[in-house]
Parts: C-alpha cells; sequence; structure tokens
C-alpha cells in the first residue's frame, strides 16, 4: 500500500515539480497548499523532489513578486490584489475566468514553514539571493495583509473569516524563517494572540474543523492538554464512518448537494456532510504528537481500510455510503497516509530497540 501510495504521488506529480491534485479534470490544477502537503513525504529523503517543489513555488512568488511589492504600498482591498492559491497545472499561471476563493493566507505560512522544515534538515532550500528575497517579502506580504486579524477563505476556500487554521500556518512560517528572515517585532505573538482568542475553535462559525489538525501536525503549535483538546473535539464531533467531516453543516458533495444546489445558508446539511479520507491518517499523525502508538495504528489499519484500491484513497466518500467522489485519487490524502504509515512504523522500531 505504500509503495502503491508513492506511486500516486509520482504520476500527479509535474515535470516542473509541483503537483496536479487529482487526475479528474475538475481538480488539474495547481493548489500552493495541496503541492506542498504532497511533498512532504520526502521532506526527510534524499530524493531532492522536495527542494524540486519549493524551487517552483519560488518561481511562482517571482513572477508574482509585483504583488508582493504593490501590497507592501498599501494593505489589499480586492480580491484579485492577494496572492492566489490556484494556478494554471501547465504554466502555473493565475486563472481569471472565474471567481474563486483565493485568500488562503495559511498557504503562505505553509510555503515559509516548508522552507524552514527543509533548512532545518540541511537542505538547499535557498538557491540565490532573488529566493532570499521572496522570503523577505512574503514576511512582509503577511504583514500588510494584517494576517492575525484579515479573514480569509480558508483551507476549505469558502467564506471570509478568521480561521485559527490560516492565523497558525503563518506563526508557523514566521517562526520556521527567523534565521534567515527579518520578522518584524511582535507579529508572531499577534498570531498566538488570536489563536488563544478563539481557541479551541476553528472561528466565530465553526467550533470544531478538521482544518484545526494542521494546529498539531505539521505545525506543532499545539501539544499536552491543548492538543488534547482539539483532538478530542474532532473525534467527537466530526468523525465518521469513513472519514473526518470538515465541519458540520458542510455542504461541498453533501448528499443533499446535487438536489437542493450549494446556495443554502450553512448549517442546512448538517447530517449530510461528505466523509473526508486524509482526516483518518491526520488524526494518526495527531496521536502520535500526542504519544498515543495504539491509537495511531489504529488510523493507519482505518486508512487502509477505505481505500478504494491499495493506496489509493479518494478525496471524500458521500455521507453514510461506500462511494467515493470522482477525485479518486487524492494525492493530499495518500501523502496524508505516507506520512502516518512511516511515522508509526518509525515509533515502533525505536519501541523495539528500546525494549
Amino acid at each position: 500500500m505504500l509503495t502503491e501510495s508513492y506511486a500516486v504521488l509520482t504520476k500527479l506529480c509535474l515535470p516542473h515539480g509541483l503537483y496536479v491534485a487529482s487526475p479528474s479534470q475538475d481538480y488539474r490544477y495547481v493548489w500552493i497548499r495541496d503541492s506542498i502537503y504532497m511533498s512532504l513525504p520526502h521532506l526527510d529523503k534524499s530524493t531532492q523532489l522536495y527542494e524540486k517543489t519549493f524551487y517552483r513555488l519560488f518561481d511562482l512568488f517571482l513572477d508574482y513578486e509585483w504583488k508582493l511589492d504593490w501590497i507592501a504600498m498599501q494593505r489589499p482591498q480586492m480580491e484579485w490584489e492577494y496572492l492566489h492559491a490556484r494556478y494554471t497545472h501547465d504554466q502555473v499561471k493565475e486563472i481569471h475566468h472565474e471567481d474563486w476563493g483565493h485568500i488562503q493566507h495559511d498557504t503562505i505560512g505553509a510555503f515559509l514553514y516548508g522552507v524552514g522544515a527543509g533548512l532545518q534538515r540541511g537542505k538547499p532550500m535557498l538557491r540565490d539571493g532573488r529566493d532570499a528575497r521572496i522570503v523577505q517579502k512574503l514576511v512582509h506580504y503577511l504583514e500588510h495583509v494584517r494576517y492575525w486579524e484579515d479573514p480569509d477563505n480558508g483551507m476549505w476556500e469558502e467564506w471570509r473569516e478568521i480561521h485559527t487554521s490560516s492565523v497558525g500556518a503563518c506563526v508557523a512560517g514566521l517562526k520556521a524563517v527567523e534565521r534567515i528572515a527579518e520578522v518584524p517585532p511582535g507579529m508572531v505573538e499577534k498570531g498566538l494572540r488570536t489563536l488563544l482568542e478563539l481557541f479551541p475553535a476553528e472561528s466565530r462559525d465553526k467550533s470544531a474543523d478538521l482544518a484545526q489538525l494542521s494546529l498539531i501536525y505539521p505545525y506543532r503549535l499545539f501539544s499536552g492538554v491543548m492538543a488534547e483538546a482539539i483532538v478530542t473535539n474532532v473525534e467527537q464531533r466530526l468523525l465518521r464512518e469513513r472519514g473526518v467531516i470538515r465541519y458540520e453543516g458542510d455542504s461541498y458533495y453533501s448528499t443533499l448537494e446535487e438536489e437542493h444546489g450549494r446556495g443554502h445558508p450553512r448549517g442546512f446539511y448538517e447530517g449530510t456532510e461528505a466523509e473526508w479520507t486524509f482526516g483518518l491518517p491526520w488524526l494518526a499523525l495527531c496521536h502520535l504528537e500526542l504519544g498515543n502508538l495504539d491509537k495511531a495504528r489504529q488510523y493507519v489499519r482505518w486508512s487502509e481500510e477505505v481505500m478504494t484500491e491499495p493506496g489509493c484513497l479518494p478525496e471524500l466518500y458521500y455521507q453514510g455510503t461506500a462511494t467515493p467522489n470522482g477525485n479518486t485519487p487524492l494525492g493530499w490524502s495518500c501523502a496524508m497516509y505516507i506520512l502516518a504509515r512511516e511515522a508509526v512504523s518509525s515509533r515502533e522500531q525505536a519501541a523495539q530497540h528500546l525494549a
């Protein structure tokens, strides 16, 4: 299953180093966030695939450096002024023919975090002075948009509000690049204050959200009792038979979606939410952070049970059914399984060595 999951990532990786989210036509785009998460299985390996992904992301930011310079002069007012979250798969260019929730601060935080994580492992993440300049400008970008209080579209690209998963990604990203960039005094603390003000909720609208798991893994901002509170909240309110719903009342791929459309008030779909498979290995990784090896093993096995074939995890299953949607396999899901499976194996080997 592990081998097949790696094969999925290989097939989804484009020649330039970024990943399409899924082979499906609906997802044949490049998302910054997906590419970063899909590169994480290579973080601790010497394949150079991790660096290749980030080099292409640096090139993306160099192409749109004018936006960074624009926002350095004034706080953005219109959506187009922000850095976009999704691009064409071939040329990696902005898409202008449809509206999209592009204001996603966590993508910038995730990128900075990924650069710092690579440097920590001795990887040559910065090719030259231009890359170093981009890192610094992205820090200033987060400063000028006031990430700690600027409502964004969040990980699920929906209505704008302040999301702890977005603020947390920025906090983790800023802390990760403090050695190579100047982070203005108090900038990290402002984000931490927002996290504590909203804790344990994701936002004013969402008291529990799958995206909050990112605060535990990979960002490790919460540990101990606070991390346990988030995991327990997700398990008690969002965990289902074949995955984890993103939040209560989620209409995306709801079992009522085709019949009623997507324009109904939030909460209309409660009890019909789609079950996202990457929530299972994600919970495994969070339990490892909490020291719960047995629980992590259970979630890894659970992830394997919901595969449509060895190594192949769909994006989601329709609520209460064994029917996946068309975005199968989803690269992000397969990457999370790889990370969880390898982390559990590593922990087991360490325990055997100590015994």
